[in-house]
Formats: structure tokens, C-alpha cells, sequence
């Protein structure tokens, strides 16, 4: 059974991969691996050491602790790293495609605008 840890980071490669619009092929080749590999860390089979995630974290622009933020939000304290009770791991939001789709298109729109959709769905959302 996949860590917690592992799963959480996976996460982590994926978003970032699919918001900057690379595919599992073009990250495996950048950093020296095979597509499949990408797969089964994005999914926690495969636990990523610390010198490929260093590559990861170079390949996809992020700093290499970014890979663990969150992870303490979503887990029992004191307990080994559990899950905790009713609670998603982090990223399952942005883990579903369209939320992801939905990230990608915001930031594609020039920032003014982006800033108006911003304050135009706070509104919408305070309006139940």
C-alpha cells in the first residue's frame, strides 16, 4: 500500500505537470525516465528519491518543498502520518480535470480581466 507521503507528492507532480501543460512524455524525457515511470509516481505506486524529485522539482519550475506543503493539514498529528478521519487528501480538487481545466484557463486570461472574473465570482458565491 502506497504512503501517504507518497500519494501526497505524486499529487504535487501531477497538478503542477498539468497546469504548465506538459505531458507525462516530455517530463519522463527532461528528466531521463520513461513515461510510465511519471505514471506511477503521479499515482504513489513508486516512491520518488530525493535526487529524481530534485530533477522533478528543476523540470517543472518549483522548489523542491513545495512538493510537501499541505501534507501536515491532511494527516493526524502524532500518529505516523495518518490520514485524517473524513478528510481528502490534499489535491483532490485539483485533482479533478475540470477544476484543473477551470485553473489553467483562469490564467491564461490577461490579469486585469482575471482580476474582474475573481471579484465577479466572489460576488456570485456570496450570493446563495
Amino acid at each position: 500500500m502506497p504512503h501517504i507521503v507518497d500519494i501526497h507528492v505524486g499529487k504535487k507532480i501531477r497538478q503542477r505537470r498539468w497546469l504548465i501543460g506538459m505531458t507525462q512524455q516530455t517530463l519522463g524525457e527532461t528528466v531521463g525516465i520513461k513515461f510510465q515511470q511519471i505514471q506511477k509516481y503521479e499515482t504513489g505506486a513508486n516512491r520518488v528519491s530525493a535526487s529524481r524529485l530534485w530533477d522533478i522539482a528543476k523540470a517543472l519550475g518549483l522548489p523542491v518543498a513545495s512538493f510537501f506543503e499541505g501534507i501536515e493539514e491532511h494527516c493526524e498529528v502524532g500518529s505516523g502520518l495518518e490520514p485524517r478521519a473524513g478528510s481528502n487528501m490534499p489535491g483532490d480538487l485539483l485533482g479533478d480535470r475540470e477544476a484543473m481545466e477551470l485553473v489553467r484557463s483562469y490564467y491564461a486570461i490577461p490579469e486585469n480581466q482575471r482580476r474582474r472574473l475573481y471579484e465577479l465570482a466572489r460576488v456570485l458565491s456570496d450570493a446563495r
